[in-house]
């Protein structure tokens, strides 16, 4: 979308202001971006391969990849699979090839949620990346084994990116705090509670402590009071995909290692994202059946009564 006369008017989210404008201001993922690690070699030596981002939301994925190819001096065309079709990618391939032919120029064609596109759109991009028509820097929130295509995956890395721990969050609260110029009215039980509200997602962070900043609080906050002005973040469950079979595993491994603490937390956690309550009695049954079986019948009966 082309800018307007007056969208340098318009009010940014505090998230978009404090976007990292150089690789090194990026929090977290020391493991890809840290010394000798495979992104910052990539930057070192200024060439790229293609590679796919997975991680769950607010963790830089979006970031990284416009840093990786400003940090290298490539072109850079972003797009969305989840607005975008075959057209549109083609457009994007012919740009990057006219660029290369023109002006001997690479691309980088970044495209957010890849595991949306269908295996057809997946697979009309394997003549350019292999040719080296564009590279290919993808990001997603599904297991690439699962969504992607072998093809593709033959062709690209995938890197994973992990939450943000607590450390992380709270240098993510010194950046909005200096960008505010004033400090977060929060106690220290509070702000601990407000790290832990985000549950690793530094994008849901900053709008947490935007919201706060709105509210014009002269005092600092308990964490009674910071629950009436924020909430925490709705808990990632997907009912038919990876983390679905994820906790009922860590489930059904809690339950095999007699960790009753453990098993309900888990429990708990699908229920909190709507899972029916019937497929935590069907893994309850396998377990009273499989790993109890006759060492105790009643088991059984327990389930299912």
């Amino acid at each position: 979308m082309t800018d307007s006369l007056f969208s340098s008017l318009a009010k940014q989210p505090l998230a978009e202001l404090l976007r990292p404008s150089k690789i090194s201001d990026v929090i977290g993922q020391e493991q890809l971006l840290g010394p000798d690690a495979p992104l910052s070699r990539m930057i070192q030596r200024k060439r790229l391969s293609s590679f796919v981002l997975w991680g769950p939301p607010g963790v830089g994925k979006t970031t990284i990849a416009r840093l990786m190819a400003q940090a290298t001096d490539y072109e850079f065309i972003q797009l969305s699979a989840v607005s975008t079709g075959i057209v549109d990618l083609r457009k994007a391939i012919a740009t990057a090839a006219s660029l290369r032919a023109s002006a001997g120029r690479t691309t980088v064609v970044f495209i957010d949620e890849l595991h949306r596109f269908s295996r057809p759109v997946q697979d009309a991009m394997l003549p350019a990346i292999e040719d080296g028509t564009f590279v290919l820097i993808g990001a997603t929130t599904e297991n690439p084994s699962f969504s992607l295509v072998s093809a593709l995956l033959s062709r690209a890395k995938v890197y994973t990116l992990s939450r943000l721990d607590s450390e992380d969050l709270g240098r993510v609260i010194g950046r909005v705090e200096e960008h505010q110029q004033r400090p977060l009215p929060l106690d220290p039980r509070a702000r601990s509670a407000l790290i832990g509200m985000a549950d690793g997602d530094a994008r849901y962070l900053i709008g947490l402590c935007e919201d706060i900043f709105a509210g014009a609080v002269s005092e600092p906050l308990t964490v009674e009071q910071l629950a009436t002005i924020v909430q925490s973040r709705a808990p990632l469950y997907d009912k038919g995909q990876e983390e679905h079979f994820n906790l009922l595993s860590c489930f059904h491994k809690s339950l095999r290692g007699s960790d009753v603490d453990a098993a309900m937390y888990w429990a708990a956690r699908m229920m909190e994202g709507g899972e029916d309550a019937s497929v935590i009695f069907r893994r309850l049954s396998c377990a009273a059946s499989e790993d109890v079986g006759m060492a105790d019948p009643n088991a059984m009966i327990q389930v299912l009564t």
